[in-house]
């Protein structure tokens, strides 16, 4: 998966400026993939350039124009042949957890401490997530519920397992 082929999975369902890309990244995507203005921008030159979208600037009045962007053929065909493929590995880069491995050369205080704040970390993202998943509409599919139902059972673990944790120190 790379944000390609995500911002064409976006674009397939309805034309979108980069803002509003950025948007669904952050109220969607966030607890499982990422990415910045930094990497919208430049891969959506790229795929104008590969005739995988079309960008049409619309003029708005006392602010800069608008650029939406929309999928072709060639675009929704490339995506789809993506949805088709196996899915790729996933790979978890989480600091936390190398911090959790190699906590036992730390001092136990400061893993209490890095622990605590992890905890409300997740709290606060189930807790977001949770929200976001209350707000879906009925036009939301099965498959989007799906993705936010495993992004809820993914923080519990992580808040069941930590408060375990915790608790097995005394904290």
């Amino acid at each position: 998966m790379n944000t390609q082929d995500v911002i064409l999975g976006l674009l397939c369902k309805e034309p979108r400026s980069g803002y509003d890309i950025k948007q669904h990244f952050e109220q969607y995507f966030s607890f499982f993939f990422d990415a910045s203005y930094g990497t919208i921008y430049p891969t959506l030159t790229k795929m104008e350039g590969l005739e995988l979208i079309t960008k049409e600037s619309i003029r708005q009045e006392g602010k800069p124009d608008k650029n939406v962007y929309t999928v072709t053929e060639k675009g929704k065909e490339h995506f789809r042949e993506y949805l088709e493929r196996a899915a790729e590995p996933e790979l978890l880069r989480s600091d936390f957890l190398m911090h959790l491995y190699f906590g036992d050369m730390a001092d136990p205080e400061a893993m209490n401490g890095i622990i605590r704040r992890a905890l409300e970390e997740k709290k606060r993202m189930y807790d977001d997530l949770e929200d976001k998943y209350r707000k879906l509409d009925s036009v939301t599919g099965p498959y989007q519920k799906l993705c936010m139902e495993l992004g809820l059972v993914q923080y519990k673990a992580f808040i069941v397992k930590l408060e375990e944790m915790l608790g097995k120190s005394g904290d």
